[in-house]
């Protein structure tokens, strides 16, 4: 892996969970997901830094329907930036690749029912893996050992800053109905595995929880991004899933400079 050390700065926005539905009015969680999503495009369009790149971290639709992707692809054409997709336990890799066109990447997995790549800009290097277990294990995820692998390789101590991409929280998160349903299974493993890289790992990024979150552990800080429309609670004794109906929609902006990471947190006002 041969890249230019940085010298100037990468910015990219991070968004998720957009849950497109094969109408317009669908609703989810008590909200419409469409017009948050639109209100969202309209906010990344609009920013007076541009970003070089957006990435959302999964949940791109509710349910993989051509209705669904339809209208989820005409809205992210909009954007002026290049968009990648991470895929979500309500997505598929096949269904991302025919109807979400992506900036240039380089493929990562052999696999067409695995959404594993990286992205090179700049001097950066990101790496997005592809969580998706099978639907027993649903609204958890997995890696697949060719994916853990691939971690060990990329996750050396020296090397570019790199940005790691998965829909799926990797460790506990102190709410008990979270981390009985929502976590990637084999995470612990995942950490482990990135643990050499601490020093240049410039974040792991990720969705699913409906939530702004950080987790730090061992050096390596995990950075998950509200919905772009409807939020969970956490709440370390919820035992259910709860809704917090006064949290704002958002998305990060996150600064990549040559040596360190700042991640601005924004929300927007529902449509």
């Amino acid at each position: 892996m041969m890249m230019t050390k940085p010298t100037e700065p990468l910015y990219f926005a991070h968004i998720s969970d957009t849950h497109i539905g094969p109408t317009r009015e669908y609703g989810r969680h008590g909200f419409q997901s469409y017009p948050n999503a639109a209100r969202l495009v309209e906010v990344l369009n609009s920013l007076p830094q541009p970003p070089d790149l957006i990435v959302h971290t999964g949940d791109v639709v509710t349910d993989p329907s051509p209705a669904a992707y339809g209208l989820a692809a005409d809205l992210f054409a909009r954007l002026t930036a290049p968009i990648y997709f991470v895929n979500g336990n309500h997505d598929t890799a096949l269904d991302i690749r025919k109807y979400l066109p992506m900036g240039p990447q380089q493929s990562l997995s052999e696999r067409a029912d695995r959404l594993t790549y990286a992205i090179e800009r700049k001097g950066y290097r990101f790496l997005v893996l592809d969580g998706r277990g099978p639907d027993a294990i649903d609204p958890h995820g997995v890696l697949d050992e060719a994916q853990l692998q691939l971690v060990e390789q990329e996750a050396t101590a020296e090397g570019p800053p790199l940005a790691l991409f998965v829909h799926f929280p990797s460790l506990p998160l102190n709410s008990i109905w979270m981390d009985d349903n929502m976590l990637l299974l084999n995470g612990e493993e995942l950490h482990r595995r990135l643990l050499p890289a601490r020093n240049r790992l410039r974040g792991v990024f990720y969705g699913h929880v409906h939530q702004s979150m950080q987790t730090i552990r061992d050096g390596i800080t995990y950075i998950a991004v509200p919905s772009a429309f409807a939020q969970f609670s956490a709440w370390p004794q919820e035992t259910e899933v709860g809704m917090d109906p006064d949290y704002l929609p958002g998305f990060n902006f996150v600064h990549m400079l040559p040596n360190q990471t700042i991640i601005h947190q924004h929300t927007f006002h529902r449509s």
